[in-house]
């Protein structure tokens, strides 16, 4: 979903990824448009229309008419009037069925939300929900009112248009969205505190090099008891469950969209055996690693 810029072309072992680049930066690190318009850039690069990837910024999604269908990390969205999408840097994601979704489309960097607001930390919740069904509701309402108000502003004449202002009424929208009632079964990740969102971090740098609770205590300073009830608080399971999770999940990302073979796959994800890392697929997936990609790929 990047704006700008030729499509990178991913080996086998890749996940396509794209960077912020549109073709006008009026504001570094900020750009609001219709989802219309995103389709229709791609249409011109002769792009599929699901193409999967995995972008190096946020992008939220208001869907204001139409229909449609988004997937985010093997979750399928129906799109619809009232559908607020969060994609956040890393996820993988595509448009299984763009249908006839409209919406406003905003994209920022992690960089652009002001650091002296709480926004700050949200855009850091990589682990955050993805997507929420509105409908017609007050806090539809709300967003709408909010993003008119970015658009607004961000379709100023250039020289007149302030970042400030794009930052600070970002940064409400975001805490908006932060009010807002969780999905069912999506933990709370504020329960956990400082201390889950500082494991969490740190989980996203190492998941690839460790699975052992005790590092990431030993890492942070903290004992395992308190990273368990953290996680606990967080997300109703403990922290190695957390761990195995986020291992998992790349797992599945790699196995699914990329043609790197599963031995590969093992030893990036921190398993010099792939036996063992069969084993931890198939306990976690309930399928072994080949079936898994065979189920993904010969869609």
């Amino acid at each position: 979903m990047t704006p700008e810029g030729a499509d990178p072309v991913p080996d086998g072992g890749a996940i396509l990824r794209l960077g912020f680049r549109p073709p006008e930066e009026r504001v570094p690190g900020f750009e609001i448009i219709d989802l219309a318009t995103l389709h229709e850039r791609r249409r011109l690069r002769g792009r599929r229309p699901d193409l999967v990837h995995r972008v190096d910024f946020h992008t939220l999604t208001l869907i204001t008419e139409g229909s449609g269908e988004h997937a985010i990390d093997f979750v399928t969205y129906p799109c619809r009037p009232g559908t607020l999408l969060w994609v956040r840097p890393g996820q993988v994601q595509r448009f299984v069925r763009p249908g006839t979704a409209n919406g406003t489309h905003l994209l920022f960097t992690s960089a652009f939300p002001p650091h002296s607001s709480s926004a700050d930390r949200l855009v850091n919740e990589w682990y955050g929900p993805g997507c929420r069904q509105l409908g017609a509701g007050p806090e539809y309402a709300v967003l709408s009112t909010l993003l008119g108000q970015l658009r607004a502003e961000y379709d100023r004449e250039a020289q007149t248009v302030s970042a400030e202002i794009l930052q600070l009424l970002l940064a409400i929208v975001l805490l908006q969205i932060d009010r807002l009632p969780r999905p069912e079964g999506g933990g709370d990740p504020h329960a956990g505190g400082e201390v889950y969102a500082r494991f969490r971090a740190e989980l996203e740098r190492g998941y690839a090099t460790t699975r052992r609770a005790a590092d990431y205590a030993q890492r942070l300073g903290y004992t395992v008891k308190t990273l368990t009830r953290a996680c606990t608080a967080a997300t109703g399971q403990p922290v190695k469950h957390v761990i195995d999770g986020r291992v998992a999940l790349e797992a599945r990302r790699l196995l699914a969209h990329t043609q790197e073979p599963v031995a590969t796959i093992a030893r990036r994800l921190g398993f010099p055996e792939p036996t063992n890392f069969g084993k931890f697929f198939t306990r976690h997936a309930g399928v072994t690693p080949g079936a898994f990609r065979l189920a993904h790929q010969g869609r």
